[in-house]
């Protein structure tokens, strides 16, 4: 039924203009704003966009909403640490000093979490551990 349609994602934050800094400037994202209402959209590699628009009443989301897979997570870790991003920990997650939850099971990424600044959680990721 669905197999053909361009699906997309959407978020909310409380800050449109911080989201769109953070988006655009830190993240390096292309973000454009919908000229008829107040909406982002997060265009990412391969086509797909994620939707992010205001809410009042905006509650950050308690999982990671969006994952960015990169090929070296040291230097992803170290550039956004570098841009003022901090890293997240978790209980149950050994985390090195960085923030970087590294694999004990063969085939599970090397993970670190981080929050946007509506405190909506996201992560890099290097598949290959």
């Amino acid at each position: 039924m669905f197999a053909d349609s361009k699906a997309f994602s959407g978020f909310s934050v409380d800050d449109l203009g911080k989201a769109k800094e953070f988006y655009g400037g830190t993240l390096g994202l292309r973000v454009t704003e919908e000229e008829d209402m107040p909406i982002l959209q997060l265009h990412l590699a391969g086509g797909a966009k994620v939707l992010v628009y205001p809410k009042e009443n905006h509650q950050p989301a308690s999982f990671t909403i969006l994952n960015f897979p990169v090929d070296d997570i040291d230097k992803a870790v170290d550039e956004l640490a570098a841009r003022g991003v901090r890293f997240e920990r978790y209980e149950g997650f050994e985390a090195d000093d960085r923030g970087i939850v590294r694999p004990t099971e063969r085939g599970m990424p090397s993970i670190a979490w981080f929050k946007d600044p509506a405190g909506n959680i996201l992560s890099v990721l290097n598949e290959s551990g």
